[in-house]
């Protein structure tokens, strides 16, 4: 099983279960499937707070991409069960320090994935990300 990612508007963090539908994808966030582990974030471009739950892929289906469209992200459509919620805050604010793009340390991954483009997206993560976000639980 692998572990990834999503940023994306989450209106009650404290719900049971969540649905994202054709979310686009980035750094092998396309590959998700149920089964794998995703971490929340809800998106401060919609007034979230970033880190506010982990959960688990319960489903996960390619979104058909549209005739006609040469350069197409992928966007897959997936529900959530959330397995945790976040006990301590991480967001655009704490993960903006960390900007040596090649220092290899899990924030500056998630700030490279998350807030290099801001727009919301489903991404893959390093084994070394994941273990960092489970300390957040």
């Amino acid at each position: 099983m692998a572990t990834f990612a999503i940023k994306a508007e989450i209106a009650d963090p404290g719900a049971a279960s969540f649905a994202f539908d054709a979310q686009k994808t980035m750094y092998a966030g396309k590959t998700i499937a149920a089964g794998d582990t995703i971490y929340l974030f809800a998106s401060e471009n919609e007034g979230g707070s970033g880190l506010v739950a982990r959960g688990v892929v319960t489903s996960a289906c390619a979104t058909p991409r549209r005739p006609g469209i040469a350069r197409q992200t992928p966007r897959v459509s997936i529900a959530v069960k959330r397995t945790a919620l976040a006990r301590r805050r991480l967001g655009r604010a704490e993960l903006k320090p960390f900007d040596e793009w090649d220092d290899g340390r899990p924030e500056t991954e998630l700030n490279f994935k998350f807030y290099r483009q801001a727009t919301d997206k489903i991404v893959g993560l390093s084994d070394a990300a994941a273990e960092f976000l489970g300390r957040f639980f």
